[in-house]
Formats: structure tokens, sequence, C-alpha cells
């Protein structure tokens, strides 16, 4: 059986002056903030890279599906392209199924981008202000 931390003879300290109130906590989300935007901004930039090169891969799917049915209509010989047509049909579905999952993902990271940087702004003005944070969760 573990034992319990001994009590202290008064309470741990609070307030905007204690190393975990307020002004602290939010220096260190200001930092981690900081710390992790030049990793956010690339992942943005990673995605729309992406995003475009799925948008140009679905235009060669859709130009070879387009020739591959001219060449079948031109053959004198009859050559059976059907099931490589739908093979292409079937990867530009699922290449556009993707690209919509990093559409939602690129969007949901911008909303989140967008309100870090409010909540930020709002805290730099609050501290500004020389106001004290209420001890709740943060305003959306």
């Amino acid at each position: 059986m573990a034992a319990s931390p001994p009590s202290l003879p008064y309470p741990p300290p609070s307030g905007p002056a204690s190393p975990a109130g307020p002004a602290a906590r939010d220096l260190f989300a200001e930092g981690l903030l900081e710390f992790l935007r030049p990793a956010v901004r690339q992942l943005d930039t990673h995605v729309h890279a992406v995003r475009e090169s799925q948008v140009e891969l679905r235009e060669q799917i859709d130009s070879l599906a387009t020739e591959l049915c001219r060449i079948n209509e031109d053959q004198k010989i009859a050559l059976d392209l059907d099931p490589y047509v739908k093979k292409l049909l079937n990867a530009r579905r699922r290449v556009v199924l993707v690209n919509n999952i990093l559409q939602n993902a690129q969007e949901r990271l911008r909303r989140l981008n967008h309100n870090v940087g409010k909540e930020t702004a709002r805290r730099k003005a609050m501290l500004e202000a020389g106001g004290n944070y209420p001890q709740g969760s943060p305003s959306k």
C-alpha cells in the first residue's frame, strides 16, 4: 500500500503571484503556442501541397481513363480494357476520398489555429489591462 503524501500545514500558494497562477499558466501556454506554431504551419503547407498533387493525380487518372476508352473503341481487335478503366476509376475515387479527409483535417487545423490566436489575443489584452483570469475554462 502506498503511503500518502504528508499534509502541508498551510494550503499551497495560489493567485497571480504564485508560480502556478494564471500569469504563469498563460506564459507557459503562449510559449508552447510559439513553440508549436512553426510545426503547425509546416504541416499546413505540406497538407496543401499533398492536396494539390492529388488534384493533379486525379486529373491524370481521368485523362488516362478517357484515353483507354478511346483506344478501346478505336481498336479493330477487341481488347478488354474495361477492368483497367475500372481500376483507374477506383483509384480516382480513393484519391478523392483522401483529398476530402485532408481538406477536413486542414479546415479543423485552421479553425484551431484561429481559436488559439483569438484566445492568446484575449489573454494578452487581459494581462495588459491588469485583470485576473477566471479559474474556469477558456472562452469560446
